[in-house]
């Protein structure tokens, strides 16, 4: 799998201004529309996962491709950590195993789900958006907690299906009241004393915020996460627990 800016490949000798430039010109590469992503999420989709675990000062990504509701193929590289997290910055800490784990795949995938923020991030490029635009592949991003914006609309708990806009505030470097992305309900308890957080979804790269929220609530097989992300997860996890990984 070629990469298709691998200029834009985060390094460890970038200071913070440098950094901004590159999530910057990130931004500015990124497609925030439907543009070459799968209308639907069907049995020849095939929809890929990106997730990190952590190890020896090692960060161990997966990479776990889906195709009907089933892993065809998965991918697992251990790179070194060079930086420590940093909010708004998480792509220069993981984004170079991330598309390392993905250009591992045997084949390309139609659409990427990767753990962690796209458009909803302070510049517009979170690590969806900027190992998206990398690889030039359809790529949402799906976060636990809120990094910024505002909700337009009630904040949690709610029923399963619900998504609520997230707009941009002034602070952020992207149109203030502009949608970057959703909170959305994937799975509820019905007890009315537990309740389940929502997960934040955003566009990556050539794919729209709704079109995001839809790919993700076809994904999610009855969990609060997208399946390729929760085996990612699990495969990053078990590997750096085990060592398995090259």
């Amino acid at each position: 799998m070629v990469l298709a800016h691998p200029e834009l490949v985060p390094t460890a000798d970038l200071d913070r201004d440098a950094m901004n430039r590159l999530q910057r010109v990130v931004a500015e590469t990124a497609i925030v529309a439907d543009e070459g992503v799968p209308a639907t999420i069907d049995a020849r989709v095939t929809v890929a996962g990106v997730d990190q675990a952590f190890s020896d000062e090692a960060v161990v990504s997966a990479a776990v491709a889906l195709r009907a509701g089933e892993p065809i193929d998965r991918t697992v590289v251990r790179r070194p950590i060079v930086l420590p997290y940093i909010p708004g910055y998480l792509s220069f800490r993981e984004a170079p195993a991330s598309v390392d784990a993905v250009t591992g795949l045997s084949d390309r995938p139609d659409l990427l789900v990767v753990d962690g923020n796209g458009l909803l991030h302070p510049r517009g490029a979170g690590i969806a958006t900027h190992v998206g635009v990398i690889l030039d592949i359809p790529t949402v991003g799906v976060a636990k907690s809120l990094l910024c914006g505002r909700l337009d609309g009630p904040e949690p708990p709610y029923e399963t299906g619900t998504r609520v806009p997230i707009v941009a505030t002034d602070d952020m470097a992207l149109p203030s009241g502009s949608t970057i992305g959703y909170a959305v309900q994937t799975r509820q308890w019905d007890t009315p004393d537990r309740h389940i957080n929502p997960v934040y979804v955003s566009p990556g790269h050539r794919v729209s915020p709704e079109t995001a929220v839809d790919h993700v609530l076809a994904t999610v097989a009855g969990r609060k996460l997208p399946e390729p992300i929760r085996l990612a997860d699990r495969a990053a996890g078990e590997a750096a627990r085990s060592g398995l990984h090259r």
